[in-house]
């Protein structure tokens, strides 16, 4: 078989297992499959041989190819599809599957499997794949009947893409993939047992308008649900907002949800959130959560979590509703269901606003708003890392392209949430549930296979980008200029910072002794290496690395004692934030580490 394209229909009654799985996925949409292959899925890599209509992505490591599909699904919206082979192929996915999982990323992983007469023999390279990531996936299957096969796949895609999206796992023994059997088109017909709930029920939205038509201190607070939604989402969540006047924050992996540059945006909330969006949540009387799970990063001490106000959350995931706080008003749906019948309710509702209360209200964060708890000084040679985040955002901007950020895990992950506007949804990609480092580059790397024109930033640090490093063959290999941006402080800084402050500066492990020399690595991997060691340098080797239409690495040297804040310490509340030693006034509160508590 040497066309283009796979079997016609009038074929199907003969195929190989492998080419009734390519055939499911080219009906479920999928144009690209990253993956790494082994003996137990050659008959899939020969069914790839065998058509164009799929593209495939060869990575360095099974990890990197699931961080590539949620890079890849989130950046689109559409299900990310992963091939790994049996054994230590499946095994090296899990970390990919959990993040994922975490952070409600549709994807559909294949892994090979012995065949099915070896299962539980400990044959070579058998490993209980649906054992290991049962608790890892959303769902997963272990298929032993070829005439199930093309019904499995089909059902896989529309799990991890209905309700709370989520990563599915199939395992594919090898002797199903090269035994025959007849192709099943997708059902036209409803799921028979899964059926999330998308729309809301009219008096869960009845409640959810007067509690906020009559607060005096509302805040809205938007997770990754309203992402995960779709751009209609984003939209409604923008126009309910402003049509009722409220001040919004959002979670890490809400960030471009709502647009950063609007004045009714206090920032990110949570650990390393901005010092309004969290004494407004610390101090509302009605909140509106909308697609977030309540996360502790986001909540600090559950028992002092908004501790006077009433509490709305609307999620399609009904298991996240009263999990983790108790709520007044919950609303099963999809959050773009909810805001559009929100705003026709809204709308609808003869009530009015306590419009003196929200004026004050707004003084009131306005006044908190006036503290600048993201202000920093950039003196001398020695570069913020704050001022090369800051510097990136604003260069890109000039540039006019569209730009997409991914990130490893630590202080550069927070530095860029806080100094990185995000005024769209899709392009922002970090992770959040499960803080995976190495994350970014292999995400990164996705997102430009599906945006091939954009320019795809990966901001790192220098020890989370030695995790997966090796992806910039991959990147070599499928000329994807994608570009990281790393800032340098020679330490794992977040564990430092926990460890100076929490740990009475015991900085156990923490160190990096002996760093590569980044401009050669780059060079070696076929790419281009570029070094930033102090501020004057800063913008000629931004702008020389958006202008590069290849791989590239800057290796920005910043100050090593940098912390970011900031900081609600494990444990505390809202109210109990540590602010950077330039915020304080009158040195009220300063500790020794030259931090305040509020």
């Amino acid at each position: 078989m040497s066309s283009a394209t796979l079997p016609a229909a009038s074929d199907t009654q003969s195929l190989t297992g492998a080419e009734i799985v390519l055939r499911a996925l080219k009906e479920q949409g999928v144009e690209v499959i990253f993956g790494y292959p082994g003996g137990a899925v050659l008959p899939i890599y020969d069914a790839i041989f065998n058509q164009n209509a799929i593209r495939h992505i060869l990575v360095r490591h099974e990890q990197a190819a699931v961080h590539a599909a949620e890079g890849y699904a989130r950046s689109t919206g559409k299900v990310g599809c992963v091939l790994v082979t049996s054994g230590p192929g499946a095994t090296n996915a899990v970390t990919g599957l959990v993040d994922a999982l975490l952070d409600s990323i549709p994807l559909v992983c294949l892994t090979g499997q012995v065949p099915t007469h070896l299962i539980g023999n400990d044959a070579f390279q058998e490993a209980d794949t649906t054992g290991i990531t049962r608790p890892a996936t959303k769902h997963n299957y272990l298929v032993k009947q070829i005439d199930k096969l093309a019904e499995t796949v089909h059902e896989a895609f529309y799990v991890a893409r209905s309700g709370r999206p989520g990563p599915v796992v199939i395992d594919l023994p090898k002797d199903i993939l090269i035994g025959k059997g007849a192709y099943k088109p997708a059902p036209e017909a409803e799921h028979r047992s899964y059926r999330p709930q998308v729309e809301p029920e009219a008096a869960q939205i009845a409640k959810a308008v007067a509690l906020l038509k009559s607060a005096k201190r509302p805040v809205v607070y938007a997770g990754g649900g309203v992402i995960n939604a779709g751009p209609e989402a984003s939209a409604l969540l923008t126009k309910f907002t402003r049509l009722a006047g409220l001040p919004i924050t959002n979670t890490l992996m809400g960030l471009g949800a709502y647009p950063a540059s609007d004045p009714q945006f206090l920032g990110m909330l949570g650990m390393h959130g901005t010092y309004e969006a969290n004494l407004a949540m610390h101090g509302c009387d009605v909140m509106f959560n909308i697609g977030a799970r309540f996360d502790d990063r986001v909540t600090g001490r559950l028992n002092a979590f908004a501790p006077n106000s009433l509490k709305i959350h609307a999620d399609i995931d009904p298991s996240s509703i009263n999990k983790n706080v108790k709520v007044e008003v919950p609303i099963v749906g999809d959050a773009a269901a909810v805001l559009r019948a929100l705003i026709a309710a809204w709308e609808a509702s003869p009530a009015e606003q306590d419009r003196a209360s929200l004026a004050e209200w707004w003084r009131q964060i306005d006044e908190w708003r006036g503290r600048k708890c993201l202000a920093y000084v950039q003196e001398g040679s020695i570069i913020k890392p704050q001022h090369a985040v800051k510097r990136l955002y604003e260069l890109t901007q000039e540039s006019g392209k569209e730009t997409f950020i991914s990130t490893e895990v630590g202080q550069h992950q927070m530095w860029a949430a806080q100094y990185f506007g995000f005024e769209k949804p899709n392009r922002w990609m970090t992770s959040g549930g499960l803080g995976t480092m190495g994350y970014g580059l292999p995400a990164a790397m996705g997102v430009q296979v599906a945006h091939p024109q954009a320019l795809c930033i990966d901001i790192a640090g220098e020890a989370s980008i030695l995790m997966n490093i090796q992806e910039m063959a991959t990147l070599a290999q499928y000329r994807l200029p994608v570009k990281v941006f790393i800032l340098n402080n020679r330490y794992m800084g977040m564990v430092r910072q926990w460890q100076e402050l929490l740990h009475g500066g015991r900085y156990s492990e923490s160190y990096s002794e002996a760093l590569p020399d980044f401009v050669k690595l780059a060079e070696s991997f076929h790419g281009v290496g570029m070094r930033a060691e102090k501020a004057d340098d800063l913008d000629r080797v931004i702008r020389e690395m958006i202008a590069i239409d290849r791989p590239v690495i800057v290796d920005v040297a910043v100050d090593e004692k940098e912390n970011v804040f900031p900081m609600i310490p494990s444990g505390a509340a809202h109210n109990e934030m540590l602010l950077a030693s330039n915020q304080i006034s009158g040195g009220r509160g300063v500790t020794d580490e030259g931090t305040a508590l509020v």
